[in-house]
Parts: structure tokens; sequence; C-alpha cells
């Protein structure tokens, strides 16, 4: 496999590969060797850069770049927040168990120090009925299990 083609397929597998790098028409990435239209994190930051650097405007770094203007404030906002690792692509979906918040994991806490051998299916149905919050026992059983072992 060529150099090339290897790089573009670990850029794939990383997450990190340019959906358009055809779009990018940024200066800096035309027969430049080290400038790599196929990579989103330095084509973002190179984006970012002339913003910050050049005075270049957003619309005009972002159509150069390939990406929207959304796409710029997303980047700008992950850099300013987390640094350069703000730029790496992050998992989709929630994080953790969004309905499970502190006020319901104390309420599951007080029902299950109350009656240890309550079922998981029955703490649900209190939840729904007392806090209004719709979770799955199995969702219910994998928290309370993890907790219970951090606990030891």
């Amino acid at each position: 496999m060529e150099p090339l083609e290897e790089k573009r397929r670990r850029l794939r597998q990383q997450g990190v590969l340019h959906p358009n790098p055809e779009a990018v028409t940024a200066p800096v990435f035309q027969g430049n060797d080290f400038f790599d239209p196929s990579d989103l994190i330095q084509v973002k930051y190179e984006m970012l850069r002339r913003v910050e650097a050049e005075q270049v405007s957003v619309s005009q770094a972002a159509h150069e770049a390939g990406l929207s203007r959304p796409s710029f404030y997303q980047a700008q906002s992950a850099l300013q927040r987390e640094g350069l690792a703000g730029l790496l692509p992050q998992k989709p979906g929630p994080r953790g168990a969004h309905k499970l918040t502190a006020p319901v994991l104390d309420f599951l806490d007080q029902k299950r120090a109350l009656q240890p051998d309550l079922k998981f299916a029955e703490l649900a149905r209190l939840v729904q009925s007392q806090l209004g919050v719709t979770v799955h026992p199995r969702t219910i059983e994998r928290v309370l299990s993890r907790r219970q072992k951090k606990r030891r």
C-alpha cells in the first residue's frame, strides 16, 4: 500500500479523514507535502489559525477549509475548552446515564437501603411514578452495580 493510501486509511480509522478533501482550497494546502487536506484535524487547526493570526474572515476560512461556518465555531469552542485534544472527534451519543441525575440516584439509594431485595423493574416503576423519569430497569441495574463496585 502506498504511503498516502496508508495514511488516509489510518485517518479514516481514527475518524479524522476530511469528508471532502477536494474542497480544501486554502493556499497552504496547495502544493505543500506537509499540509494534507485529508487530515481533518490539520485542516480545522489551520482554519482557526488563519482567522486568529491572519485576520481572515470566518466565512472565507471555513470555505477554504471545505467546512461550514458552524463547524468553525464548534472547532473554536472545542479548542478553547480543551486545547488541541478538543479537535479530536468525540464518540456520538449521550455521555453516561443522563437520566440518572444525582436526585434520582439518591432516591434509588434510599429505596435500596430500606428494601435491599427490591427488583430493578420495581425501582424503575417507583422512579417513574414518584419522580416522573422513565428509566429502563437494566440501566438502573448497571448503574447501581457500578456504584457498588466503586464502594468496595
